[in-house]
Formats: structure tokens, C-alpha cells, sequence
């Protein structure tokens, strides 16, 4: 759910477009050019403990074959890529739509306005991995098919999804308890992982050899507690500027404020650099003060302490994109130091450590105007040397990168794309896990003055250890 919506470069309607539902799924058939046997498996594969679902047999699974189908929602992947990303297609195989029970009903995809909705594919070639992630910001299951499951469907995994069991910028309603919400993400990715691990196994016979776990943003603190807490289901992850929550409460609720108080006219460009926000990353924060600062913060804010102000954002975030998207004007005056311990119990409850038990990658753009790295992957790089499993982790910083890479359209001359270094990144752990061959010590990959941007990025075999 949610610290960052990765949303829509063009204009603040943004957060609304997440709320949108896509088309009721049609009748299960075959799809237009599929070869006789491509099915074969497909009423055999249940999804464990799936409320429903429906297997859907597919000639693409790809965003350039489902593009115009409730297969997918490119409404809900606004942003997150640059418009240049070049995409693989023609992947044939099955996709298995569904939810698992719950009571909360936020998604309306397909119509069904039911939340645990997971999307499951699996291509006819398969390599016998599976890759399983969480939607970024309050996005839902279908949010990182083209800058994840694309990719990774080509290569022959399998892929799962999950729409973490409560989306949408009034995410903080579901539960009883503060903190309920975000807990319920973790516990859904577990649900997830199993499901989709047995399912493969169903359908072609035998277990992944291989399972990664992987996201974009709140998918990125998935990763991230996933390896810490549930290492036994995975063999690695990478985690592409995930969302921070310390038992202290360092992340969100304590850079947000300042952003939003720089809103409101009562702090300076020096206290946001004081927080963590980068120096050089200015040219962004207007953007920023309209589509991301005012709204995560009142949403999570709302998530772990209710009791701060019960009027602001009381029952819902907003009817239209304007409410939705503007801060409370107490916010400005946050200070989660004085806030009562329940608070921090509460944000402790998701709390990392940084003990994760399986290699892990980690990327973050040094331009991050939402997640400044300073305030976010620095502090989680410590905590996991702390804890005496640097050797398990590689940091890259990605120079010019910010939270979504749609925004390097706007701005291509300051900004690069993260998402081919993610790839990048992601081939390294595959090599880091299964051939024994450590990946490159931790790194500043630069930005090219020249080249592609868009679909490349290399690292730097040479570069010496930053920590």
C-alpha cells in the first residue's frame, strides 16, 4: 500500500487512476493462435486457499500481447517506466486470476471489489524459477507487469503477484489496530509465496527450484521483510528503493513532516536537506508537493497514529484528486518523538532489522524525492552491517535515479531511468545465487553523458567495497 504511488507523470490525477477498476474477465478460453496442448495443465492448477479464481489460457502473457484485455491495467503501471522502455512479447502460457479470503474490499478490479486479489503466470517454457512480488505504492496486482513481469516471464519464470490485501489511498481503514494494515501486506506476500509455489508445482509437475522475491517501493519493503522474517521460502531478492519502518520510527514519519511543512510555508530547503532530501534534487520537489508529500503522509501518518488528528483524513483521503492529494495542515507539525509509545509499538509491529537470512541486492536513486536514500537504503545498509550480514547484501546507488522512472521523460537530461539497472541487478543475484559468483561491491552507477539510458546499464566489476 503505499509509501509511494508510483504515479502518473502527466498530472496529479495520479492517486485517482489507482482507484479505477478494470473489466470483469471474460469466460475462460483459449487465446487466439495457441497452439493444441499449450493448456493441457490448466484446469489442473488450483491456487491453495484461493477464495476463487479462473485460469485464463493465453497466446502473450506479456503487457504487448494483454494490452487492450482485463488481463492486465496499464493504468495501474502509470509512471513506473520510462516511455522509451523496450518490452519482450510472445511469451504463451497460462494466467490464473483470483483472490483469497478477506473482508476488506478495496480492489475493484474485474469487478469483484474484493482485496487479496493475486494474478499467477506461468509460461509454457518454463525455467523453473518463480518470481513473487508486492505492488509498489497503493497499487494493485497488476502494477509492475511491464517493468517486472515481462522481463522475467521472457527469461521463463513463472510470476505472482499481489495486491497486499488492502490498496488504494484509504488502505488505512482495514483493521482494527494501527498498523494492522501494513501488517496484512507481509502476511499476504507470505500467503502468496506458498500458494504460488504449490500451484507451479501442480501445473508442471514438480516444485520451483528457484524462488525470488523482488518489488518496486512498498515492494522493496517487501522484499525486504520477506528475507528477514520468511528466508526458508526464498533464494535471494532485489529490492528497488523499498520503504523503510524502523522500531525507533525512522523512515516515512520522520522526513515526511518537513517536506509537508515546507508546504505550508514553515520549513526551509536546509531542514529537508537536514532530514535527508539530496541536494540537487529540487528541480523535483514542486512535483513531489503536488502528487506525494501532502498524501503519503496523512495516509501513514493516519496508519500508525489515528489518534494525531481523528479529522484529518478521517473515514477517507479524499472523494476527488484534489482531496486526495493535499496534506492536513497538521502534519506540518508532526513529531513522532512525542508521540505516545503506542505509536512506535505500532510501527515496530512491521518493523525491519535488517537480519535478512538470503542475498539481497538493494538500488536506490540518489535523486529520490519521496525516499531520500539518506533517510532510507543508507540507514537499512547499516542495519543490516550491524547485524553481521553485509556479506549477504550489495548496495547500488544509481545516480540520477528518482522513486519513478516515469518522471525521466520529463526531465531526460537530469534524470536516468533505475529499471535497466534493476534488470541488471536482478541477472546478478540469479548469477550470485546459482553459479556462486558474487556480484560487484556496492557502487555509485553512474549516469552516462551519453548512450542509452533507457534499456541499458552496466556495473562496475572493478569498483571497491563502499562499506
Amino acid at each position: 500500500m503505499r509509501v509511494s504511488r508510483g504515479v502518473p507523470v502527466v498530472a496529479p490525477a495520479l492517486v485517482a487512476t489507482a482507484l479505477t477498476a478494470a473489466l470483469a474477465l471474460p469466460a475462460p478460453a483459449a487465446g487466439a493462435g495457441v497452439e493444441a496442448g499449450h493448456c493441457a495443465h490448466q484446469e489442473r492448477t488450483r491456487v491453495p486457499g484461493a477464495a476463487f479464481q479462473q485460469s485464463a489460457c493465453l497466446a502473450d502473457l506479456t503487457t504487448t500481447g494483454l494490452a487492450g484485455t482485463p488481463y492486465t491495467d496499464p493504468a495501474d503501471q502509470a509512471g513506473l517506466t520510462a516511455q522509451g522502455t523496450r518490452t519482450p512479447s510472445g511469451v504463451p502460457g497460462v494466467q490464473i486470476d483470483g483472490y483469497f479470503p478477506d473482508s476488506s474490499r478495496f480492489n475493484a478490479t474485474h469487478g469483484w471489489r474484493h482485496d487479496a486479489q493475486f494474478v499467477i503466470r506461468l509460461p509454457d517454457h518454463w525455467n523453473g524459477g518463480l518470481v513473487v512480488t508486492g505492488a509498489p505504492g497503493t497499487r494493485r496486482q497488476y502494477a509492475t507487469d511491464k517493468a517486472i513481469s515481462d522481463r522475467v516471464l521472457a527469461q521463463g519464470y513463472a510470476y505472482a503477484a499481489t495486491d497486499k490485501g488492502n490498496n488504494g489511498t484509504d488502505f488505512y481503514r482495514d483493521g482494527t489496530r494501527p498498523g494492522d494494515a501494513v501488517v496484512e501486506w507481509n502476511t499476504r506476500t507470505t500467503q502468496l509465496t506458498r500458494a504460488a509455489q504449490r500451484a507451479v508445482a501442480q501445473h508442471y509437475g514438480r516444485s520451483p527450484r528457484r524462488t525470488y522475491m523482488t518489488g518496486i517501493s512498498n515492494g522493496g519493503y517487501l522484499t525486504r521483510w520477506q528475507l528477514e522474517n520468511h528466508p526458508e521460502l526464498y533464494d535471494g531478492g532485489v529490492d528497488w528503493e523499498g520503504a523503510l519502518w524502523t522500531e525507533d520510527g525512522t523512515g516515512l514519519l520522520t522526513s515526511l513532516p518537513t517536506a509537508v511543512a515546507r508546504m505550508t510555508g514553515s520549513a526551509t530547503d536546509d531542514d529537508l536537506y537536514a532530514v535527508g532530501f539530496a541536494r540537487g534534487s529540487e528541480f523535483l520537489w514542486p512535483y513531489h508537493e503536488k502528487a506525494y508529500w501532502g498524501v503519503t503522509q496523512k495516509i501513514y501518518r493516519a496508519e500508525f497514529d489515528p489518534a494525531y488528528d481523528p479529522d484529518c483524513p478521517g473515514p477517507t483521503a479524499g472523494t476527488t484528486t484534489e482531496q486526495i492529494l493535499a496534506p492536513c495542515a497538521t502534519d506540518a507539525a508532526y513529531d513522532l518523538a512525542s508521540r505516545p509509545e503506542s505509536v512506535r509499538r505500532a510501527v515496530a509491529r512491521v518493523a525491519l532489522t535488517g537480519r535478512i537470512g538470503r542475498p539481497l541486492i538493494t538500488l536506490h536513486g540518489d535523486l529520490d524525492a519521496l525516499l531520500p536514500k539518506a533517510a532510507d537504503s543508507d540507514v537499512y545498509a547499516r542495519m543490516i552491517d550491524a547485524r553481521g550480514k553485509g556479506r549477504l547484501h550489495r548496495y547500488y546507488t544509481v545516480q540520477g535515479g528518482t522513486h519513478v522512472d516515469g518522471l525521466y521523460d520529463t526531465y531526460p537530461d537530469r534524470l536516468r531511468p533505475i529499471l535497466p539497472c534493476y534488470r541488471t541487478a536482478f541477472d546478478a543475484l540469479v548469477t550470485w545465487v546459482e553459479r556462486g559468483t558474487p556480484p560487484p561491491a556496492d557502487q555509485v552507477v553512474d549516469r552516462p553523458a551519453s548512450g542509452d539510458v533507457v534499456d541499458s546499464c552496466a556495473l562496475d566489476h572493478r569498483a571497491a567495497a563502499a562499506r
